[in-house]
């Protein structure tokens, strides 16, 4: 059975930093691209970042660049995601996820967490 379990959200005032996980277990993760999206109340699930795991390559959506890392940690078959300088509009549930492409579309991505909430608010 395949799970992907997210933590790390929170509250957190604007230009601040905070350190996403996404641990993953029942599947065999070099099959796979890792990703994390977002999804803002009232608003579509939109990608924020993405990594293939057999290789390394990396993948980030535009206004993120500069602010956000994802990164691996094989050992722990762990995803993380540094925010650093969050905005307000950062705010949203933040979801990991599975494509056995190597896809940044939505539709691609097989397997999903259950999401934590980020909120950038003062």
């Amino acid at each position: 059975q395949v799970q992907l379990v997210e933590s790390g959200g929170g509250l957190v005032q604007p230009g601040g930093s905070l350190r996403l996980s996404c641990t993953a277990s029942g599947l065999t993760l070099n099959s796979y691209t890792m990703g994390w999206f977002r999804q803002a109340p009232e608003k579509e699930r939109v990608f924020v970042a993405a990594i293939t795991w057999s290789n390394g390559n990396i993948y980030y959506q535009d206004s993120v660049k500069g602010r956000i890392t994802i990164s691996r940690d094989n050992a722990k078959n762990t995803m993380h995601l540094q925010m650093n300088r969050l905005k307000p509009e950062d705010t949203a549930v933040y979801y990991c996820a599975a494509s056995p492409s190597r896809s940044i579309r939505r539709e691609s991505y097989d397997y999903w967490g259950q999401g934590t909430q980020v909120t950038v608010s003062s």
